[in-house]
């Protein structure tokens, strides 16, 4: 005999609003450029009241101005060094005193160059204190507050970094491994709270750090070492950072209500799809 069928529990994409984010309050850590501020945007222009946090506040307001310029929602500033325990534990109290926290998105990071043997102990505690440490004072700080209103998402930029063995990225690799690691852990510790936690793994995105990277290493050759990094990508090019913010937006919206403890890529086939 067939059981019949259950009433559904979450909207599904055909429902209207499915992607949107409408009444929902969302922290984005590097909202200042990049990846962060596309995200930051994204979930505004769907409705969200964002708090944009960063350790540059001229980026922080910026990102301000144009959310203000493009959308009706609201947007405020969190300046902030998310490898500040207490600084981030009193901005996201004084946060979940006047507003529920929804979202968490986690996209604050850097970036380092070298392999095991030409890592510096003092380059390995960088990336480990903002990668890592600043995404655990982060999620730390938010679950009570989800737990007490009954449920969140939690999202994570982790990288493709995380497994795919990139030459030259030892630390990078450490940190967004940890990123997953500690993804996987809070999505199975909190379930019963309803608290949802995922993680993003990008390949190479188009954002300034990109353009930064290739002035200070390779100057005088970008556009050349530019086209060799988008050729690395299977699909011919880099991504953007609206495409991750699409991403993001699905994740973090009642359409994703069932998706917990997963890791996402998004890096035109190259896990999978490299010759």
């Amino acid at each position: 005999m067939t059981p019949e069928p259950r009433e559904s529990a979450a909207p599904t994409t055909s429902q209207p609003g499915a992607f949107r984010l409408d009444g929902k309050t969302a922290i984005v850590t590097g909202a200042a450029s990049g990846i962060g501020q596309a995200i930051a945007m994204r979930f505004a222009a769907t409705g969200a009241t964002v708090f944009l946090m960063d350790i540059q506040r001229e980026g922080l307001e910026n990102t301000a101005s144009l959310i203000s310029t493009c959308n009706a929602a609201s947007a405020h500033l969190l300046p902030c060094d998310v490898t500040d325990a207490r600084a981030v534990s009193e901005a996201i109290s004084r946060t979940a005193a006047g507003e529920r926290i929804d979202i968490l998105v986690n996209s604050a990071g850097v970036s380092s160059i070298g392999n095991l043997l030409s890592t510096s102990d003092e380059e390995f505690d960088r990336i480990f204190r903002v990668n890592v440490k600043g995404v655990f004072h982060c999620m730390q700080a938010v679950v009570d507050p989800m737990k007490r209103q009954g449920g969140g998402v939690i999202l994570n930029l982790a990288s493709i970094a995380a497994s795919a063995g990139l030459p030259d990225r030892f630390a990078y690799s450490m940190s967004k491994g940890a990123v997953l690691a500690m993804t996987f852990s809070v999505a199975r510790d909190f379930l019963a709270d309803k608290i949802r936690c995922n993680a993003i793994s990008p390949a190479r995105v188009h954002t300034p750090f990109v353009d930064a990277f290739l002035r200070r290493h390779y100057a005088g050759r970008e556009e050349e070492m530019f086209a060799k990094l988008e050729k690395s990508q299977p699909i011919g090019r880099m991504a953007v950072p609206d495409e991750v913010a699409n991403l993001a937006l699905f994740l973090c919206s009642d359409a994703a209500a069932f998706i917990t403890g997963a890791d996402i890529p998004i890096d035109g086939g190259f896990i999978h799809l490299r010759g």
